[in-house]
Protein backbone atom coordinates (compact mmCIF):
# COMPACT_ATOMS: atom_id res chain seq x y z
CA UNK A 1 0.00 0.00 0.00
CA UNK A 2 1.58 3.16 -1.18
CA UNK A 3 1.90 6.14 1.61
CA UNK A 4 -0.46 9.06 1.84
CA UNK A 5 2.19 12.09 1.16
CA UNK A 6 -0.16 14.87 3.74
CA UNK A 7 1.29 12.44 6.70
CA UNK A 8 4.55 13.61 6.01
CA UNK A 9 6.16 16.84 7.01
CA UNK A 10 9.59 18.25 5.57
CA UNK A 11 11.85 20.86 6.37
CA UNK A 12 14.66 21.95 4.57
CA UNK A 13 17.33 23.96 6.44
CA UNK A 14 18.82 26.42 5.01
CA UNK A 15 22.73 25.52 6.61
CA UNK A 16 24.76 22.41 7.98
CA UNK A 17 24.09 24.47 11.66
CA UNK A 18 20.47 24.46 11.31
CA UNK A 19 20.13 21.13 10.48
CA UNK A 20 22.23 20.21 13.41
CA UNK A 21 20.09 22.67 15.64
CA UNK A 22 16.93 20.46 14.90
CA UNK A 23 18.45 16.92 15.17
CA UNK A 24 19.07 18.60 18.40
CA UNK A 25 15.97 19.92 19.44
CA UNK A 26 14.21 16.56 18.68
CA UNK A 27 16.44 13.77 18.39
CA UNK A 28 15.35 10.35 16.93
CA UNK A 29 12.20 12.47 15.46
CA UNK A 30 13.62 13.49 11.78
CA UNK A 31 14.83 11.52 9.50
CA UNK A 32 17.33 13.35 7.22
CA UNK A 33 17.11 12.81 3.27
CA UNK A 34 19.26 13.57 0.44
CA UNK A 35 19.31 11.83 -2.80
CA UNK A 36 16.43 9.98 -1.73
CA UNK A 37 16.65 6.65 -3.92
CA UNK A 38 16.42 4.47 -1.30
CA UNK A 39 13.91 6.38 0.99
CA UNK A 40 11.45 6.81 -2.22
CA UNK A 41 11.30 2.94 -2.58
CA UNK A 42 9.90 2.64 1.14
CA UNK A 43 7.78 5.54 0.67
CA UNK A 44 6.14 3.92 -2.48
CA UNK A 45 5.90 0.85 -0.48
CA UNK A 46 4.29 2.35 2.39
CA UNK A 47 6.78 1.38 4.54
CA UNK A 48 8.57 4.52 5.24
CA UNK A 49 8.66 4.84 8.92
CA UNK A 50 9.41 8.40 9.88
CA UNK A 51 6.96 10.72 9.20
CA UNK A 52 9.14 13.86 9.40
CA UNK A 53 11.74 14.45 7.25
CA UNK A 54 14.90 16.51 6.65
CA UNK A 55 16.05 17.75 3.55
CA UNK A 56 19.57 18.16 3.74
CA UNK A 57 20.28 17.81 -0.14
CA UNK A 58 21.42 21.71 -0.64
CA UNK A 59 23.63 22.24 2.39
CA UNK A 60 26.91 23.30 0.38
CA UNK A 61 28.84 22.02 3.63
CA UNK A 62 28.03 18.73 2.69
CA UNK A 63 29.32 18.91 -0.78
CA UNK A 64 32.60 18.76 -2.43
CA UNK A 65 36.01 17.12 -2.79
CA UNK A 66 38.95 18.37 -1.31
CA UNK A 67 42.07 16.48 -3.10
CA UNK A 68 44.92 16.82 -0.36
CA UNK A 69 48.86 15.44 -0.92
CA UNK A 70 48.38 12.72 1.72
CA UNK A 71 44.28 11.76 1.62
CA UNK A 72 41.23 12.51 -0.72
CA UNK A 73 37.87 13.87 1.27
CA UNK A 74 34.41 13.43 0.00
CA UNK A 75 31.56 15.40 1.54
CA UNK A 76 28.53 13.23 2.20
CA UNK A 77 26.55 14.69 -0.64
CA UNK A 78 28.30 13.64 -3.49
CA UNK A 79 26.86 11.65 -5.88
CA UNK A 80 28.31 8.48 -7.98
CA UNK A 81 28.36 10.63 -10.98
CA UNK A 82 30.45 13.25 -9.32
CA UNK A 83 32.51 10.67 -8.20
CA UNK A 84 32.94 8.83 -11.65
CA UNK A 85 34.28 12.61 -12.72
CA UNK A 86 36.77 13.28 -10.09
CA UNK A 87 40.06 12.57 -11.59
CA UNK A 88 41.80 11.82 -8.12
CA UNK A 89 38.86 8.72 -7.63
CA UNK A 90 40.21 7.01 -10.94
CA UNK A 91 44.12 8.14 -10.28
CA UNK A 92 44.19 6.85 -6.31
CA UNK A 93 40.66 4.86 -5.94
CA UNK A 94 39.77 2.06 -8.79
CA UNK A 95 37.74 0.48 -6.78
CA UNK A 96 35.72 3.34 -5.91
CA UNK A 97 35.08 3.72 -9.81
CA UNK A 98 33.93 -0.11 -10.37
CA UNK A 99 31.52 0.38 -7.20
CA UNK A 100 30.01 3.71 -8.42
CA UNK A 101 29.21 2.41 -11.25
CA UNK A 102 28.06 -0.51 -10.09
CA UNK A 103 25.24 1.19 -8.46
CA UNK A 104 21.64 1.70 -10.21
CA UNK A 105 21.16 3.11 -13.37
CA UNK A 106 22.49 6.62 -14.30
CA UNK A 107 19.65 8.22 -12.79
CA UNK A 108 20.33 6.59 -9.46
CA UNK A 109 24.24 7.43 -9.97
CA UNK A 110 23.47 10.92 -10.58
CA UNK A 111 21.22 11.35 -7.43
CA UNK A 112 22.39 8.98 -4.95
CA UNK A 113 24.87 10.08 -2.42
CA UNK A 114 28.16 8.25 -1.05
CA UNK A 115 26.82 9.40 2.44
CA UNK A 116 23.26 7.88 1.53
CA UNK A 117 24.59 4.79 0.52
CA UNK A 118 26.39 4.53 3.88
CA UNK A 119 23.85 5.62 6.75
CA UNK A 120 21.63 3.25 4.87
CA UNK A 121 23.63 0.49 6.33
CA UNK A 122 22.45 -1.77 3.65
CA UNK A 123 25.14 -5.47 4.40
CA UNK A 124 24.67 -5.03 0.04
CA UNK A 125 25.30 -1.76 -0.89
CA UNK A 126 28.04 -1.33 -3.56
CA UNK A 127 30.77 1.03 -1.88
CA UNK A 128 30.97 -0.17 1.24
CA UNK A 129 33.55 -2.78 0.34
CA UNK A 130 35.71 -0.50 -1.63
CA UNK A 131 35.86 2.27 1.26
CA UNK A 132 36.56 -0.60 3.91
CA UNK A 133 39.37 -1.41 1.44
CA UNK A 134 41.11 1.17 1.35
CA UNK A 135 41.19 1.99 5.07
CA UNK A 136 38.34 4.74 4.99
CA UNK A 137 37.43 7.31 7.87
CA UNK A 138 33.95 8.99 8.53
CA UNK A 139 33.68 12.06 9.81
CA UNK A 140 30.29 12.67 12.18
CA UNK A 141 28.90 16.08 13.09
CA UNK A 142 26.55 17.43 15.30
CA UNK A 143 25.94 20.50 17.75
CA UNK A 144 28.72 19.20 19.96
CA UNK A 145 31.26 18.94 17.47
CA UNK A 146 32.61 16.62 15.06
CA UNK A 147 34.72 13.44 15.39
CA UNK A 148 36.31 10.89 12.68
CA UNK A 149 35.95 7.32 13.14
CA UNK A 150 37.63 4.59 11.17
CA UNK A 151 35.04 3.42 8.93
CA UNK A 152 35.47 0.15 9.80
CA UNK A 153 33.79 0.53 13.67
CA UNK A 154 31.07 2.25 11.89
CA UNK A 155 28.99 -0.50 10.89
CA UNK A 156 27.82 -2.28 14.60
CA UNK A 157 24.77 -4.65 13.89
CA UNK A 158 22.08 -4.81 10.78
CA UNK A 159 20.88 -1.29 10.20
CA UNK A 160 22.53 -0.28 13.55
CA UNK A 161 25.64 2.47 13.16
CA UNK A 162 28.22 4.32 15.26
CA UNK A 163 25.70 7.34 14.44
CA UNK A 164 24.16 9.29 16.88
CA UNK A 165 20.49 10.94 16.42
CA UNK A 166 21.56 14.38 16.79
CA UNK A 167 24.65 13.59 14.16
CA UNK A 168 25.15 14.10 10.11
CA UNK A 169 27.42 11.93 8.40
CA UNK A 170 29.53 15.10 7.00
CA UNK A 171 32.66 13.51 4.83
CA UNK A 172 34.30 10.75 3.57
CA UNK A 173 38.30 10.61 3.95
CA UNK A 174 39.72 8.28 1.96
CA UNK A 175 44.11 7.99 2.80
CA UNK A 176 45.66 7.90 -0.89
CA UNK A 177 47.83 4.61 -0.94
CA UNK A 178 51.60 4.85 -1.55
CA UNK A 179 54.25 2.74 -3.20
CA UNK A 180 52.94 -0.29 -5.28
CA UNK A 181 49.08 -1.12 -5.41
CA UNK A 182 46.86 -4.00 -6.06
CA UNK A 183 43.14 -3.03 -6.54
CA UNK A 184 40.39 -5.75 -6.83
CA UNK A 185 36.96 -4.98 -7.01
CA UNK A 186 34.23 -7.87 -8.13
CA UNK A 187 30.41 -7.43 -7.18
CA UNK A 188 28.34 -10.64 -8.46
CA UNK A 189 24.68 -10.26 -8.98
CA UNK A 190 21.74 -12.05 -11.22
CA UNK A 191 23.08 -9.05 -13.49
CA UNK A 192 25.77 -6.74 -14.48
CA UNK A 193 23.97 -3.51 -13.74
CA UNK A 194 21.08 -2.67 -12.06
CA UNK A 195 21.20 -5.92 -9.63
CA UNK A 196 21.60 -6.01 -5.76
CA UNK A 197 24.80 -8.17 -5.27
CA UNK A 198 24.80 -11.53 -3.93
CA UNK A 199 28.47 -11.32 -3.27
CA UNK A 200 30.45 -8.22 -3.11
CA UNK A 201 34.47 -8.32 -2.39
CA UNK A 202 36.83 -5.64 -2.71
CA UNK A 203 40.53 -5.55 -1.87
CA UNK A 204 43.66 -3.15 -2.00
CA UNK A 205 47.30 -5.16 -1.61
CA UNK A 206 50.09 -3.09 -1.41
CA UNK A 207 53.28 -4.82 -2.25
CA UNK A 208 56.92 -4.19 -1.14
CA UNK A 209 59.91 -6.35 -2.60
CA UNK A 210 57.22 -9.10 -3.90
CA UNK A 211 55.90 -9.85 -0.58
CA UNK A 212 52.10 -8.44 0.41
CA UNK A 213 53.16 -5.81 2.96
CA UNK A 214 49.73 -5.01 3.92
CA UNK A 215 46.32 -6.58 3.03
CA UNK A 216 42.65 -5.27 3.49
CA UNK A 217 39.47 -6.97 2.47
CA UNK A 218 35.87 -5.68 2.45
CA UNK A 219 33.10 -7.75 2.24
CA UNK A 220 29.35 -7.32 1.24
CA UNK A 221 26.17 -9.09 1.26
CA UNK A 222 27.76 -11.83 3.40
CA UNK A 223 26.96 -10.39 6.86
CA UNK A 224 24.58 -8.32 8.99
CA UNK A 225 26.49 -5.23 7.76
CA UNK A 226 29.64 -4.23 5.47
CA UNK A 227 32.67 -6.22 6.81
CA UNK A 228 36.56 -6.62 6.62
CA UNK A 229 37.33 -10.04 6.16
CA UNK A 230 40.18 -9.82 9.22
CA UNK A 231 41.09 -13.60 9.16
CA UNK A 232 41.83 -13.91 5.31
CA UNK A 233 43.90 -10.83 5.56
CA UNK A 234 46.21 -12.23 8.11
CA UNK A 235 47.04 -15.24 6.15
CA UNK A 236 47.96 -13.34 3.31
CA UNK A 237 49.52 -10.90 5.06
CA UNK A 238 53.70 -11.20 4.68
CA UNK A 239 53.19 -14.05 2.07
CA UNK A 240 55.57 -13.70 -0.82
CA UNK A 241 53.18 -13.22 -4.39
CA UNK A 242 55.30 -16.50 -5.73
CA UNK A 243 53.45 -18.46 -2.78
CA UNK A 244 50.05 -17.17 -1.96
CA UNK A 245 48.43 -19.31 0.28
CA UNK A 246 45.22 -20.04 -1.60
CA UNK A 247 43.53 -22.57 0.24
CA UNK A 248 44.16 -21.46 3.69
CA UNK A 249 42.78 -18.42 2.81
CA UNK A 250 39.71 -19.92 1.35
CA UNK A 251 39.31 -21.28 4.75
CA UNK A 252 39.92 -18.20 6.72
CA UNK A 253 37.44 -16.46 5.16
CA UNK A 254 35.00 -19.23 5.41
CA UNK A 255 35.41 -17.53 9.33
CA UNK A 256 35.11 -13.94 8.47
CA UNK A 257 31.66 -14.15 7.14
CA UNK A 258 28.22 -14.95 8.70
CA UNK A 259 25.59 -15.07 5.69
CA UNK A 260 21.82 -16.25 5.71
CA UNK A 261 19.44 -17.84 2.77
CA UNK A 262 17.42 -15.07 1.19
CA UNK A 263 15.20 -14.05 -1.63
CA UNK A 264 18.46 -13.35 -3.81
CA UNK A 265 20.99 -16.58 -2.96
CA UNK A 266 21.42 -19.07 0.15
CA UNK A 267 24.07 -18.83 2.55
CA UNK A 268 25.92 -21.67 0.66
CA UNK A 269 26.16 -20.25 -2.40
CA UNK A 270 27.61 -17.37 -0.71
CA UNK A 271 30.20 -19.05 1.35
CA UNK A 272 31.23 -21.08 -2.17
CA UNK A 273 31.19 -17.53 -4.01
CA UNK A 274 32.80 -15.32 -1.38
CA UNK A 275 35.55 -18.36 -1.20
CA UNK A 276 35.99 -18.31 -4.83
CA UNK A 277 35.91 -14.38 -5.70
CA UNK A 278 38.79 -14.38 -2.90
CA UNK A 279 40.73 -16.85 -4.81
CA UNK A 280 40.20 -15.13 -7.89
CA UNK A 281 41.97 -12.08 -6.24
CA UNK A 282 45.64 -14.03 -5.22
CA UNK A 283 45.39 -15.60 -8.41
CA UNK A 284 45.45 -11.86 -10.11
CA UNK A 285 47.82 -10.88 -7.65
CA UNK A 286 50.16 -13.18 -7.94
CA UNK A 287 50.54 -12.22 -11.39
CA UNK A 288 51.23 -8.44 -10.23
CA UNK A 289 54.64 -7.09 -11.89
CA UNK A 290 56.70 -5.57 -9.65
CA UNK A 291 59.81 -4.75 -11.80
Amino acid sequence: MRAFLPDYQIKAPGSLAEALGILAAEPGVWTPIAGGTDLMVLYNAGRLQGRRLLDISRLYELRGVKDDPGYLALGALTTFTEMLEQRAVHQFFPNLVKSARATGALAIQNRGTLGGNIVNASPAADTPPALLAYGAEVELVSVRGSRRIPYEAFHRDYKKMDLAPDELLASIRLPKPQGLGYHFYRKVGTRQAQAISKVCLAAYARIEDRVVADLKVGLGSVAPVPARAFRAEAVVRGRSLDALPLAEARAAILEDISPIDDIRASAHYRQVVTANVLAQMLLELGKVRTA
